[in-house]
């Protein structure tokens, strides 16, 4: 049996679901976070939040955004598909006036830089179909530094290990070229799957990235064309994956042996690629 109230002054997470009929969505990507000490955690892997817009994505019953409020967010911006979960959140921003605005809709269509003015900071439990699209939009915007102070963002622990990845190891690929060429990237903490409802068949992964004021400069579309060719058939000579970009004229301006597969080559390899596309 629940308590009325959570450490909130809210009530539990597990009765508003019960209340509003707030069964998770396969088909959306949905795992709700009940425990808000975990939530808790992930707002403060985020930093300080007390001068920053924090938008949140797919916030579901608002686990991960009662946390932000709780932890001293300025403002949140919550953008939620899930017409289900509004009733909610309009629950929670009662709770907080003036404090959550929720915006009803598809994240994968809004345009993320008019949201607020002043520095924001992006904290998310990312719907799994997604997660790593936005992700990628995010670390490939055209203005650099971005219009964000950093993303903390929650994986599926195969996807967190693919942005962190260093050149060699197995999970290097396009996600950690570009991860590594435009932010620090590193993995804060893990989360068990049993603290998710439904319970995820895999591990989670909190990811807290911080943007580089100069990284390397290239062409970021360019770049994009030449990480995609290149992992794109990982197990070939970049002679034969680069093929449509230059290949082995292209690999030799650069001064890169044509017979090297793509995990071995640096960041700044790839960099150097890209300018001379």
């Amino acid at each position: 049996m629940s308590t009325n109230t959570s450490i909130d002054g809210l009530p539990p997470l597990r009765d508003v679901i019960e209340r509003h009929g707030l069964q998770a969505k396969k088909a959306l990507g949905q795992n709700f976070l009940l425990d808000l000490n975990l939530t808790s955690k992930v707002a403060r892997a985020a930093g300080d939040l007390s001068g920053v817009t924090v938008v949140e994505v797919g916030p579901g019953p608002g686990g991960l955004t009662r946390a932000l409020l709780m932890n001293g967010a300025k403002r949140v911006v919550a953008i939620e598909r899930d017409e289900r979960c509004l009733a909610a959140l309009a629950e929670v921003s009662a709770h907080y006036p003036g404090r959550l605005e929720i915006i009803p809709g598809d994240a994968l269509k809004t345009d993320f830089t008019e949201l607020a003015e002043g520095p924001i900071k992006i904290v998310a439990n990312l719907p799994y179909n997604i997660g790593t699209e936005l992700l990628v939009r995010w670390l490939t915007v055209a203005d650099w530094p971005p219009f964000y102070e950093s993303l903390t963002l929650m994986f599926q622990r195969e996807v967190a290990e693919r942005i962190v990845a260093d050149p060699a190891s197995s999970a290097y690929g396009r996600l950690g070229v570009l991860a590594g060429w435009r932010t620090q990237a590193r993995i804060a903490f893990d989360v068990p799957p049993q603290a998710f409802t439904p319970p995820p068949k895999v591990t989670s992964s909190v990811v807290h990235l911080e943007p580089r004021k100069q990284p390397l400069p290239a062409d970021v579309k360019i770049l994009g064309r030449v990480t995609e060719a290149a992992f794109g058939q990982r197990r070939k000579m970049l002679r034969q994956s680069l093929k449509s970009l230059g290949g082995e004229k292209l690999l030799e301006a650069v001064g890169i042996d044509p017979t090297r597969r793509a995990e071995t080559l640096s960041i700044e390899e790839f960099v150097s690629l890209a300018i001379a596309v």
